[in-house]
């Protein structure tokens, strides 16, 4: 019971905290990569542009089309 004359206060939830980044891949081993690895990739990088947009609006083969181009020129210069 609470005296006469006090407030309930309420407690505050801790702070969440962001999820941390999630590790960057290596792109710096020697030898190709698969197709399929180039595919996930690829896939990988289309997502994060439709999530940096919050996935509303924009073209997802236009993702897919500038994703690969900016995977292909990673791939190019780790040589």
């Amino acid at each position: 019971m609470l005296e006469k004359g006090k407030k309930r206060t309420r407690k505050k939830a801790p702070p969440v905290a962001a999820a941390p980044p999630a590790p960057a891949r290596s792109v710096s081993r020697p030898g190709p990569i698969s197709a399929e690895e180039r595919r996930h990739m690829v896939a990988e990088a289309a997502y994060f542009r439709a999530q940096r947009r919050g996935f509303r609006g924009g073209d997802p083969d236009r993702d897919w089309i500038e994703a690969e181009a900016e995977i292909d020129a990673l791939l190019l210069n780790r040589r």
